[in-house]
């Protein structure tokens, strides 16, 4: 039995879970948000990058491509919609790249070279 004096265990919490992304698609009312975590290997120790692709819902069309966003998990909206947006953490710098389909503003993969376009 547990003593007066012995703390007792802190209580889980209950409710959604939230989770920080970028967004990499925003058509509609369902975004793309891309969540990226580092998890370390099993085998050899390495800290290895992997992502999450969340459908999240955006009723009012706030969010925009290279956006990093707060989601919350919710009841499903769709067949794969399963998360709701909750706000708009940062904008993205940039609106240029808005228009090029799942490139996120800031890389220059996606850009396209004034060579290409002398043709």
């Amino acid at each position: 039995m547990a003593d007066a004096t012995t703390p007792a265990a802190p209580a889980k919490s209950t409710g959604p879970r939230h989770l920080t992304g970028i967004v990499t698609r925003d058509k509609n009312l369902k975004t793309r948000v891309e969540v990226t975590r580092s998890v370390r290997h099993p085998k050899y120790g390495k800290y290895v990058k992997q992502r999450t692709i969340c459908y999240v819902h955006d009723e009012n069309n706030e969010s925009h491509l290279g956006d990093t966003v707060e989601i919350a998990e919710s009841r499903p909206l769709s067949r794969t919609k399963r998360w709701t947006l909750v706000r708009i953490v940062t904008k993205s710098p940039s609106r240029t790249l808005s228009k090029l389909e799942g490139a996120v503003a800031g890389s220059d993969a996606a850009a396209p070279t004034p060579a290409a376009d002398a043709k």
